[in-house]
């Protein structure tokens, strides 16, 4: 790439993904970001990008909620033809239908209010590189329209325009849902996820390689922004087997943001056991919640509530239904339905038997 040496070791620990920013700007948050493997998933999956690179089809990643799908697919992009163009990414979950229409593709000024100028969209903006679609399966049956028409068509009209546009990109998608049932119950077109999957890759979840543990601490502990602090620069060996032991739910993401914890309450320069957070030391200590009694049902639990309340309010319905939030009605019906309607037909307190 223009000013940047790209590094890729498939057969080793890491592979660098350095990024230029498509505004021109400096390179993005992801530049210094690296995929660290040693596991044979990820080995596999590795040489699935090497071999998808290439072409221009588009491709589908699938996995949870933070395996590095977005890594994925800058590393499918810096080993495409279209690396030394822009590659562009928007999170589809984290915008409304119209925002992210205007992100997409475009405006004009005076389309909407606020639109006091125009907006090139990030299609536009991806045009000859490649445009990432993270959470593809937040997009609204109205976007979904849009974004079919565009790859169909190969052409983009902005907000409040009336001429096509030409882009060409070559399109990444990402989900952790499964959009072959999104497509059963109506929620994604059939039409559209076809057309997004040519390709279909799989980000394994961290629980799934957990060889790459060791060697991914160490990256987060090396790179971390706290490292400044001098503490927490290494892991001792039964920390080591507490964290591999550990199924991480949040995945990659959940390490990172651990290991940058660690290095903000450790005590020293190596982590100790005691450091670590309660819920990795012991995963499998349940969280008694109150007084739960596995015995108790619902309904039950329902009834006692609200003859506590009434008791707590000597009787008075009308108080106690405010304060449970139901009408007075509701609260006869109950009592009925209890068979405690005479007990409490006037407002003193029963007697305890």
């Amino acid at each position: 790439m223009s000013g940047m040496d790209k590094s890729s070791h498939f057969d080793g620990e890491t592979t660098s993904l350095p990024t230029a920013n498509p505004q021109g700007g400096p390179p993005s948050s992801i530049e210094n970001k690296r995929i660290v493997y040693k596991s044979e998933v990820m080995r596999q999956l590795m040489r699935m990008v090497d071999r998808v690179a290439p072409s221009n089809a588009t491709v589908l990643i699938l996995g949870e909620s933070g395996t590095g799908k977005e890594l994925v697919a800058n590393a499918i992009h810096e080993r495409s033809n279209r690396r030394h163009k822009p590659f562009v990414a928007i999170n589809c979950g984290a915008l409304r239908e119209t925002l992210l229409e205007s992100e997409l593709f475009g405006h004009e000024k005076g389309a909407f209010t606020g639109a006091y100028s125009r907006k090139i969209g990030l299609a536009e903006v991806a045009n000859g590189g490649t445009l990432f679609l993270d959470e593809i399966g937040e997009l609204t049956p109205g976007i979904q329209a849009k974004l079919l028409r565009f790859l169909q068509e190969g052409e983009i009209y902005r907000v409040g325009g009336k001429d096509p546009i030409r882009v060409d990109i070559r399109l990444i998608s990402a989900t952790n849902k499964e959009l072959d049932k999104e497509v059963l119950r109506g929620n994604f077109r059939e039409d559209l996820f076809y057309r997004i999957n040519t390709i279909m890759v799989h980000s394994p979840p961290l629980r799934r390689r957990k060889e790459d543990i060791p060697s991914l601490i160490e990256h987060f502990l090396s790179t971390n922004t706290a490292g400044f602090l001098n503490r927490g620069r290494q892991m001792s060996e039964d920390s080591m087997k507490i964290m591999m032991k550990y199924d991480w739910p949040g995945n990659i993401r959940e390490l990172q943001n651990v290991c940058e914890r660690l290095q903000i309450l450790s005590e020293g320069h190596v982590i100790m056991p005691g450091d670590l957070p309660d819920h990795i030391r012991n995963p499998d200590h349940k969280v008694v919640i109150d007084d739960y009694d596995p015995t108790m049902t619902l309904h039950e639990l329902e009834k006692r509530y609200i003859l506590k309340a009434l008791n707590y309010f000597d009787g008075n319905k009308t108080q106690a239904a405010n304060a449970l939030g139901i009408t007075i009605k509701t609260l006869y019906n109950k009592l009925h339905e209890y068979g405690e309607f005479e007990k409490y037909a006037v407002h003193s307190k029963p007697a305890v038997k």
